[in-house]
């Protein structure tokens, strides 16, 4: 049924005039093109309700591609009366798509300088679209060059389908493949007297539409191989990218490695360019590949995989990662001041193949650790036990290690080395900061580059981070660290990159950190003498090494530990202590812990006078010592009915009466095991029902 005419359509009397087509249609011949029959299968699909896409209209007149574009076109809301697309001619916005487009454009400039010179006086003009159908260059026939602005078709103009409806550009964009529209085919009454071609330019890395090449003119320079035309310069634009891109990739290649001396062969790497793209993948982990799985080419190339921030820092950078990348490393790439990509390293992990023979060297290795540090007691069990399972976990990168001074707890560091090794090189890097000057902390810990200041080494240095690349590094007393340097530390364990001081580029280190300290740290943030964040960062996880004194007969073992290691070193026969002497080094306080108990010992083989060690070979602070009762009334030997002896016994019957008899309570408060405690009752003759 008929209807009335709306706004949108128009009579063929009313069609701006147009040249002649006598030459347009003798081409257009064997193509079966009919101007007149399209004129009236245009009135006519204006003038009936928009047949569903894909139904035929006057097949033999219309192609179904054109038939197909004007049902959008109508659908979409486009003015079939329209004589010209919308057009920006603010300047800001031109200069941001020349600046959008600069790849583009420039792989363009080879092809559009050849052809320019040879399409004047043709009637013809060659147009650059982005990907929304945005002309961003145009050559060609001076005069056909201005008619177009007539049009709109000039730099500015939009001519997708949603701005313009049916024409070479926006059906090519649509399509996806070279096209061409003639004259009345156009669906806008305005530019029914152009005819243009136009061909999409995909990007040569993940085959995206980025752009569309287009020959425009009035109708009668129709030829069939305008098309193939079209179609040959866009193959030459996208060409001349991947030449762009391919030299992009090795200069961000280039880039990585003057950045990244640390990186190691078998690591995995992604290079990604501005765009988030992978350019570059090698050794990717096999959880990352299938997620960056994409094309024939290696893992992941051309998938996008991350929006690059325009600050560049490696903090912004890390925050853009997805979730399933973020056990890399990322380093920011600059190509001639300007962020231009991206390195993601995944540190390496062993082959499945040989999977079960790293396991097994490094749980020898971890048993090796643990055998190191002698004890049996509850307390220093829970210790290591917690160590174990940091060193086994892939998860924790940092240890917080608390504990008196002389109690071991580089022990416990070198064990969670020994634990996380994934090779023999694996380096152990320990570092004291109570032995650093202020002036020197920074250069320490993260190098400097030559000349960065004065006595700097000429040939610039790296710090323990560096050194420590790829395994550990224990910062004994981190307490000791200056205020104004924790910032710094805190931010390379964020980021995972280190900046040597005087130089602006980051290196990138996988390094588990194991800070042990004998302070304690939540009084030094009350004072301000330590930063809460760090705290919190480094103390995720905490360990705290129990004191000799608590730990029972753990002195016992540890005396018979280093008695046979001395022993053994001098090739001599151990010592051998009596009882009392046993007692004693029992109930003596040990204030330098297990590094006393050690010089002790060492002390023994060389002064002793025998072999058979006895209470006057001791020190007279442990042959004789000071007791404090839980009343806080001191006993000594010196004083009357303060023996040593009776000193223990009262405090054994302190503790009894304070944990009313309870035989593991008062083992544990005496820090004696409960065979021992069941040996001094006996030895002092001490009854629970004393009570």
């Amino acid at each position: 049924m008929k209807r009335e005419i709306a706004p949108n359509q128009m009579k063929i009397d009313a069609l701006p005039a147009r040249r002649s087509l006598t030459t347009g249609q003798m081409a257009l011949s064997n193509i079966d093109y009919d101007e007149h029959a399209t004129m009236r299968a245009w009135e006519s699909f204006l003038a009936d309700e928009p047949k569903c896409a894909g139904d035929a209209v006057h097949p033999s007149y219309v192609r179904s591609l054109i038939h197909d574009s004007w049902y959008r076109s109508a659908t979409g809301g486009i003015n079939a009366q329209g004589i010209e697309a919308p057009l920006s001619s603010d300047r800001d916005e031109i200069e941001y798509l020349t600046r959008a487009n600069a790849e583009l454009l420039s792989a363009a400039r080879r092809s559009f300088a050849s052809l320019g010179q040879l399409l004047d006086g043709t009637g013809a003009m060659l147009v650059l679209a982005d990907s929304d159908g945005v002309l961003i260059d145009a050559i060609g026939d001076k005069k056909t060059l201005h008619d177009g602005m007539d049009i709109h078709l000039a730099i500015g103009g939009k001519w997708n389908e949603d701005a313009v409806g049916t024409n070479g550009i926006g059906t090519a964009l649509w399509t996806g493949e070279p096209t061409f529209v003639h004259a009345a085919e156009h669906f806008c009454a305005g530019i029914k007297s152009w005819t243009c071609a136009g061909a999409p330019i995909r990007d040569p890395l993940d085959g995206k539409i980025i752009g569309v090449v287009d020959l425009s003119g009035y109708s009668p320079i129709f030829r069939p191989h305008n098309t193939a035309l079209v179609a040959a310069t866009a193959r030459q634009i996208e060409k001349a990218l991947a030449e762009q891109q391919q030299e992009q990739r090795t200069r961000l290649l280039e880039a990585f490695i003057s950045s990244a001396p640390g990186y190691r062969r078998k690591d995995g790497l992604v290079i990604v360019d501005h765009r988030g793209r992978a350019i570059f993948c090698n050794n990717v982990p096999d959880g990352e590949a299938t997620e960056m799985m994409d094309g024939p080419m290696e893992p992941g190339r051309g998938r996008w995989l991350m929006n690059l921030p325009s600050s560049g820092s490696e903090a912004d950078l890390a925050r853009a990662l997805p979730a399933h990348l973020r056990s890399c490393h990322i380093t920011p790439l600059k190509l001639d001041g300007d962020l231009r990509g991206a390195a993601l390293v995944f540190p390496s992990v062993p082959a499945v193949s040989s999977a079960a023979v790293v396991h097994r060297e490094v749980n020898k290795h971890l048993q090796d650790a643990v055998a190191m540090i002698v004890g049996e007691s509850e307390a220093l069990q829970a210790a290591v036990d917690v160590a174990c399972r940091v060193a086994r976990s892939g998860s924790l990168t940092s240890l917080l290690i608390e504990g008196e001074t002389g109690v071991g707890k580089e022990l416990f560091a070198r064990l969670v080395h020994a634990g996380s090794r994934r090779t023999a090189n694996d380096p152990f890097i320990a570092m004291n900061c109570g032995a650093i000057t202020r002036d020197l902390f920074g250069s320490e810990l993260f190098g400097h580059v030559a000349g960065a200041f004065t006595g700097a080494s000429r040939d610039g240095k790296p710090g323990v981070f560096e050194l420590a690349n790829g395994g550990v590094l224990s910062l004994d007393e981190i307490g000791e660290l200056p205020l104004e340097i924790q910032p710094f530390l805190l931010r390379v364990l964020e980021e995972r990159v280190v900046h040597r001081i005087g130089d602006s580029r980051g290196r990138p280190v996988d390094v588990r950190l194991v800070a042990s300290t004998n302070r304690d740290l939540k009084q030094e943030i009350a004072a301000g003498r330590f930063r809460r964040d760090l705290y919190y960062r480094i103390g995720a996880v905490s360990i705290t090494v129990p004191p000799l004194r608590k730990r029972g007969e753990d002195v016992l073992l540890l005396v018979e530990h280093f008695n046979r290691q001395i022993a053994t070193a001098a090739g001599e026969d151990p010592l051998e202590f009596s009882q009392e002497v046993r007692d004693a080094l029992l109930a003596y306080h040990w204030p330098g812990n297990v590094r006393e108990l050690k010089n002790l010992i060492g002390r023994l083989h060389v002064l002793a006078r025998g072999r058979d060690i006895g209470l006057h070979d001791l020190p007279g602070e442990i042959a004789a010592p000071s007791a404090t009762s839980d009343d806080g009334k001191t006993l000594s030997a010196e004083s009357p009915g303060g023996t040593l002896v009776e000193a223990e016994r009262q405090a054994m019957k302190n503790a009894l009466a304070a944990e009313g008899g309870n035989l593991s309570r008062v083992a544990r408060r005496l820090g004696i095991s409960r065979p021992t405690l069941y040996r001094k009752l006996d030895q002092y003759g001490i009854r629970r029902g004393f009570l």
